[in-house]
């Protein structure tokens, strides 16, 4: 991921999120961010008919389809996850 954003990544902490954001986390919706924020969508997203994105809050979340994720952000596709050491 380091590579596909361009510099170092570490675990961001609460604070980090709301300041990048401008929401709590378990609640950063994919858009409104209250400032520039590099997005990437995990591939294995596209599996699924819908996905359900955080609205603002850790207790709100709205539905759409990978398709509508994608255009909504602009963010391109991506392979996330770690694959397992054998």
């Amino acid at each position: 991921m380091a590579a596909a954003v361009g510099e170092p990544l570490a675990r961001a902490d609460a604070d980090f999120v709301r300041s990048a954001t401008g929401y709590a986390i378990g609640g950063v919706a994919p858009i409104g961010h209250s400032g520039p924020v590099k997005l990437v969508l995990d591939e294995d997203l596209r599996r699924f008919e819908t996905v359900w994105a955080a609205a603002g809050t850790p207790f709100s979340v709205f539905p759409l389809t990978p398709a509508q994720l994608r255009e909504l952000t602009g963010a391109e596709w991506s392979a996330v996850k770690q694959q397992a050491r054998a």
